[in-house]
């Protein structure tokens, strides 16, 4: 019998554990949307309990101890050691109705018939979501008009995406920040036998969009390339000093460390693969050797959706160990075709169960299939640990989560 932690890494480490490792909310692209987890509760049967959203952009619900344990979940993010008491949490309500607990620095405002989220340092609405909608969107790209390199880490509060925080959030900032992160991660690995993941972020790719906006950015890279790379020399610089405290105030707690650039497209790469090796690639080497060099027992994971096959030997070459969510309805991202070209070098810590079409619109017994079809598929020889293709989305009925649930368990 293995622990959770145990089962983890011998997947990671390439060998078949005991049986297949469950992630469920052990970061912020395997949980599940507070709506559909308000629901799930329900279903089960289990006691009411304050829904407590730690991901306010995507309104992810924390996933309480019994839930876990009833779907025998391995992996544990560490934002569950911080803001455990009532005063870091305030009330509000769910688009359907249902009550609910937002984090106290970034509880959402009205304004004008919507809501909305605000920088915490200049109060500039930065999200807002309209009547209707089940997600906040970005409202503020702080390079759209005037770029400022001087300025790019002070940005960072006035962009959803950088500037929304999940727990630990503010708790851990500050001069004493580091202290209070190391000593949360300290007491969660002696509190759990769970695999625990630290999110690092990280983001190239991504932060020049948030910044400068999608069009923007691509047009940067494809036509100014110098200053493309005075962007990223000045992001990878806050990265890797950002990262060095990270490893510092955590590295000995924590089993995975998470980085996150979503890549790929429904079509394909958003890059080219001689433009990832360009401007992405070294950059991603550089945290990546950082992390070895640090805390060689990690294991390095990136957040990737899209359709990436092209991208992966880039990503395995710059020291990736696993990669999430394998968004297998993409081009290009045919499990059995991964797993016979890149099984042996990668692990996919995802493409469990497809979130887009089997399981919000699957009958209980579709899904089981669905789900036994792709364990057979990536299962053999370790280098696979079990996550739903992204977040349960708000609409999915209960009943197709616990059939998902109970095809691995199963399986």
């Amino acid at each position: 019998f293995m622990t959770s932690r145990e089962r983890v890494l011998t997947a990671l480490n390439h060998q078949e554990p005991d049986r297949v490792p469950i992630d469920l909310s052990g970061h912020r692209s395997s949980g599940i949307a507070a709506m559909a987890y308000a629901r799930l509760r329900r279903y089960l049967g289990l006691p009411p309990r304050p829904i407590r959203v730690y991901d306010p952009v995507q309104q992810l619900a924390i996933v309480d101890e019994d839930v876990l344990q009833r779907f025998q979940v391995d992996t544990l993010e560490l934002g569950r050691a911080f803001a455990l008491e009532d005063k870091y949490w305030v009330d509000w309500t769910l688009p359907d109705g249902t009550p609910c607990c937002m984090p106290a620095w970034a509880k959402p405002d009205r304004l004008n018939g919507e809501w909305v989220l605000r920088s915490s340092v200049t109060g500039k609405v930065i999200a807002r979501m309209p009547e209707g909608v089940w997600y906040f969107e970005q409202a503020s790209f702080p390079f759209l008009e005037r770029e400022d390199l001087d300025r790019l880490e002070a940005e960072f509060s006035e962009c959803m995406w950088s500037g929304i925080a999940s727990p630990p959030g503010p708790i851990a900032a500050g001069p004493d920040g580091m202290a209070v992160l190391a000593a949360g991660a300290r007491a969660l690995r002696q509190q759990t036998d769970r695999a625990i993941i630290g999110l690092f972020g990280g983001n190239l790719l991504e932060l020049g969009q948030w910044f400068y906006r999608n069009d923007n950015f691509f047009m940067l890279l494809a036509g100014e390339p110098e200053r493309a790379h005075r962007f990223l020399d000045k992001l990878t610089e806050i990265h890797l000093r950002n990262l060095e405290g990270f490893l510092a105030a955590v590295g000995a707690h924590i089993d995975i460390i998470l980085f996150g650039d979503d890549l790929g497209m429904q079509s394909g790469p958003q890059v080219s693969p001689a433009m990832y090796r360009e401007y992405f690639q070294p950059r991603e080497r550089a945290m990546w050797q950082m992390v070895k060099q640090r805390a060689p027992h990690l294991k390095i994971m990136l957040h990737c959706c899209g359709g990436v096959r092209e991208l992966l030997p880039g990503l395995i070459d710059a020291g990736l160990d696993a990669i999430n969510p394998v968004q297998i309805t993409c081009r290009g991202m045919e499990p059995s075709a991964l797993k016979r070209d890149f099984g042996e070098r990668l692990t996919f810590w995802g493409g469990g169960c497809d979130t887009r079409d089997v399981l919000i619109q699957g009958t209980p017994e579709q899904i089981r299939e669905h789900v036994r079809q792709q364990i057979r598929i990536l299962r053999p020889g370790g280098g696979f640990v079990f996550q739903q293709v992204h977040n349960i989305l708000a609409d999915v009925p209960p009943a197709n989560i616990v059939a998902m649930y109970e095809a691995v368990i199963g399986a």
